[in-house]
């Protein structure tokens, strides 16, 4: 039931926004970088922002990351814009979703072009190419729940 909502949502979604293929390679960074960031003493610690689904955000995410809302829909691109209004555009930030495969998440391309055009220069966004659970959870990284 759970994965056949997702996958209605994604569908959507999709049929409203860009795809991640489209975000340059050298604004990704992998699972394993951010993980080892995220854990390292004395490292820049990122802004880590999920842009996509509320109820996958609630079931498992990055700890510390925040809910910035689904960037495929006008009001989690809104909800996004407010969140970052105030943050120095040299601020590091991680986008992530994680909501299906890479390219075909439809939060990810809205999310980067937003921030892009906001003028933020440290911006990267985790290329996550299957899904949270398999490129994540699964791996073995740090997970938090709720919110």
């Amino acid at each position: 039931m759970a994965l056949a909502l997702l996958s209605a949502v994604c569908s959507t979604a999709l049929a409203q926004a860009g795809t991640a293929a489209q975000i340059p390679a050298a604004d990704q960074m992998q699972p394993s970088e951010l993980a080892q960031m995220l854990k390292s003493p004395g490292a820049d610690k990122p802004l880590v922002l999920q842009v996509g689904s509320h109820v996958l955000y609630a079931q498992a995410h990055i700890p510390g990351s925040e809910y910035a809302g689904a960037a495929a829909q006008e009001a989690g691109r809104k909800a996004l814009s407010e969140r970052v209004a105030k943050l120095d555009r040299g601020t590091m930030v991680v986008l992530y979703c994680g909501c299906c495969p890479w390219g075909k998440c439809p939060n990810i391309d809205p999310a980067y072009k937003l921030m892009k055009s906001l003028g933020f220069t440290r911006l990267k966004v985790l290329h996550i190419a299957d899904n949270f659970g398999t490129d994540w959870v699964d791996k073995g990284y740090p997970v938090a729940q709720g919110r």
